[in-house]
C-alpha cells in the first residue's frame, strides 16, 4: 500500500452529523406529491447522490400507477425550499474524532478534501455552521455543482487530484457512508476505499461494494493509516 497523499471524505453521515435532515426532507418533498416512501427507501436509492438524481431514482424505483406522472424537477424545487427552512434552525456537529483526524492527516502532509452530492450553497451552509474553512481545517470542498457528472462518476475525485497535482490514484483515499461513495472511489481507482457505519447504509449494504475497510466511524481511521 502506497502512502496516502490525498484523503477525500463525504460530508453528511461521514464527517458531518446533520441527523439525516437532507434525506428526511427528500422524503417530505416526495410525500407532498403523494409519493409515500420510508426513510430507509430514500437512503437505499438516494444516499450519496446529487439530490435531483436521488429524487429521480427514488421515483423510478418506487413508481406505480398513482405516482408515475410525478415530475422529479417539481419535487426537487420543493425540496430545495423545504431544506432551506430546515437548515435555518438545524444544529450540525462533526462526528467524534473527525477534527482530530484532519489534524493528524495534515501533520502527515495529507491533503483533506470534502466532497458531496449537495449543491455548493447547501454544502457551504454546513461548513459555516461547523466553522470549517478551506485552507484551515480542510484543504478544499468539491460539490455536485462543480462537476458535470455526480457520483458514482470519479469526476469529483479527479478534480481533487488535479487541484493538488496528484496523478497516481493509488495515493488517494476515499471515505463515505454509502455504496455510491465506494463506487466513486473505485471508479477513480483510489488506493483505499473506506466505508463507515455512521450514516446512511448498513454493513450488509456497504459490504456489497467491497471497500478496503468498513469502520464504525472515522474515529478509528487514524489507527488504520498510522498504526
Amino acid at each position: 500500500m502506497k502512502e496516502i497523499q490525498l484523503a477525500v471524505f463525504d460530508m453528511a453521515g461521514t464527517t458531518v452529523n446533520e441527523d439525516n435532515v437532507v434525506y428526511k426532507t427528500v422524503r417530505q418533498a416526495l410525500a407532498k406529491w403523494g409519493v409515500d416512501v420510508s426513510l430507509e427507501t430514500v437512503l437505499e436509492y438516494g444516499a450519496g447522490k446529487e439530490k435531483y438524481k436521488a429524487i429521480a431514482d427514488i421515483l423510478e424505483e418506487t413508481k406505480d400507477s398513482r405516482t408515475e406522472a410525478v415530475d422529479a424537477k417539481a419535487v426537487h424545487t420543493d425540496f430545495k425550499v423545504m431544506l432551506k427552512e430546515a437548515y435555518a434552525t438545524l444544529k450540525v456537529t462533526p462526528y467524534d474524532g473527525v477534527e482530530e483526524l484532519f489534524k493528524v492527516l495534515k501533520l502527515h502532509e495529507v491533503k483533506v478534501v470534502l466532497n458531496t452530492g449537495y449543491d455548493r450553497k447547501t454544502a457551504q451552509s454546513l461548513l459555516d455552521k461547523l466553522g470549517w474553512e478551506p485552507g484551515k481545517q480542510i484543504d478544499a470542498l468539491i460539490t455536485a455543482d462543480d462537476v458535470v457528472k455526480g457520483r458514482p462518476s470519479s469526476e469529483m475525485i479527479d478534480k481533487a487530484m488535479e487541484m493538488f497535482g496528484i496523478t497516481d490514484p493509488e495515493v488517494v483515499l476515499k471515505a463515505g457512508d454509502s455504496v455510491i461513495d465506494i463506487e466513486e472511489g473505485k471508479n477513480a481507482k483510489c488506493g483505499i476505499t473506506v466505508a463507515v457505519l455512521s450514516g446512511a447504509q448498513t454493513r450488509e449494504q456497504l459490504e456489497s461494494a467491497e471497500p478496503t475497510y468498513i469502520l464504525n466511524s472515522l474515529d478509528s481511521l487514524t489507527g488504520v493509516l498510522f498504526p
